[in-house]
């Protein structure tokens, strides 16, 4: 999709739709169910509390979160973000709308089919860690299995496998308080993957790990993303991680999407002057991609100067240009000459001078970018 403000969702959910949402609202106050639909809804924050008494958290929210993409959810403090993703597993229950997991209405379910909901299917991964202080690493990963009735054996078996692919290898006796904030992280996150669920959701995981320990961890997001494929959705008010680790990001404002998109139309095509000054400190040539650069070939363009991919960022198209020499790289397309970048084309994007809302790079990957700001 090109980078506009939200659209109006269709009714059918995509086909590949983990998590459907349609029309989603959650307001807390005396008369919250009134609110929705009425001739309150359209009022500002502060207006909406005079008049009613009442906070919507969650605006008319729509959107689906497809199968293996890390869906990021950003706003600042009070932009509703962490509300929605409670919404996601009816930790928080909705006001209004319609919420789906792989086609199953989640606002019908029972008691029942809610607990098989949360132990099963998604896994929480928190920013305070959660883990149970009186436990060991290894039992703190199993602790998810215990509760589906695993035997011990076979948890403690699962765990151990958890613990080695986050990296804790050789310290699954210790205990949460002889840990660093980083390797008490990687227990929340072993823990979560150790049910098998098939989304997982971060509520703002990193926000209170060191600069360095913070980075190491979304490292390892980008890791297991890369090996898994699994399905994520996260929780950040922090636009570089939201950048770095997105497929697509919903930025959110006052409870509503103020736009939808992949990082690079967030960037390259803001929807208003909010998103416009969110992004407005990003180094674009880390985030926009060859293709949003390119200009045809000229006559004698097809033999010489470096080759990158269409979806190569920017900064690695001037690295090439800058390595080789050459006064332009050639794009290539799977063996195919699709454009030419030079040092005008390049220049432009730094600039913030060129024209970024373009088709999307042929085979760009639905995955988390690798982004350093």
């Amino acid at each position: 999709m090109t980078a506009t403000q939200a659209p109006e969702a269709p009714v059918d959910a995509a086909e590949d739709a983990v998590f459907s949402v349609r029309d989603l609202w959650k307001v807390f106050g005396p008369k919250a169910d009134r609110i929705p639909g009425s001739e309150y809804a359209a009022l500002p924050p502060a207006e909406l509390r005079e008049a009613t008494g009442c906070t919507a958290a969650v605006r008319d929210v729509s959107f689906d979160v497809r199968k293996g993409e890390v869906f990021v959810v950003m706003g600042l403090s009070g932009s509703g973000k962490s509300t929605l993703v409670r919404c996601l597993t009816r930790l928080i229950e909705p006001t209004s709308g319609t919420l789906a997991i792989d086609g199953e209405d989640v606002l019908a379910m029972d008691r029942a089919r809610l607990r098989e909901l949360r132990r099963h299917r998604t896994a929480m991964v928190f920013q305070h860690f959660g883990l149970l202080p009186h436990r060991t690493v290894l039992d703190n990963v199993a602790y998810g299995l215990e509760i589906q009735g695993l035997s011990k054996a076979e948890r403690r078996s699962r765990a151990a496998e958890l613990v080695e692919k986050v990296g804790l290898a050789g310290l699954e006796d210790r205990r949460p308080s002889q840990l660093s904030g980083g390797q008490q992280q990687r227990v929340g996150l072993a823990r979560a993957l150790a049910v098998d669920p098939s989304v997982l959701l971060f509520d703002e995981p990193f926000s209170a790990l060191d600069p360095l320990i913070r980075r190491e961890m979304q490292d390892e997001v980008v890791r297991l993303h890369r090996e898994e494929g699994r399905t994520m959705v996260f929780i950040t008010h922090d636009l570089s991680e939201a950048l770095r680790l997105g497929t697509r990001i919903a930025l959110m404002r006052d409870g509503g999407i103020v736009q939808l998109g992949t990082p690079e139309e967030i960037v390259g095509s803001p929807a208003d002057d909010y998103v416009a000054e969110f992004v407005r400190d990003v180094p674009r040539e880390q985030v926009l991609t060859v293709a949003t650069a390119m200009r045809p070939p000229l006559a004698g363009e097809s033999e010489r100067g470096p080759a990158v991919r269409p979806d190569a960022t920017v900064s690695a198209a001037i690295e090439a240009v800058s390595r080789s020499g050459d006064p332009a790289a050639r794009v290539m397309d799977g063996g195919r000459l699709v454009g030419v970048v030079d040092h005008a084309c390049l220049l432009d994007v730094v600039a913030g001078t060129s024209a970024t809302d373009g088709p999307a790079a042929p085979g760009t990957p639905d995955a988390p970018r690798e982004v350093t700001l």
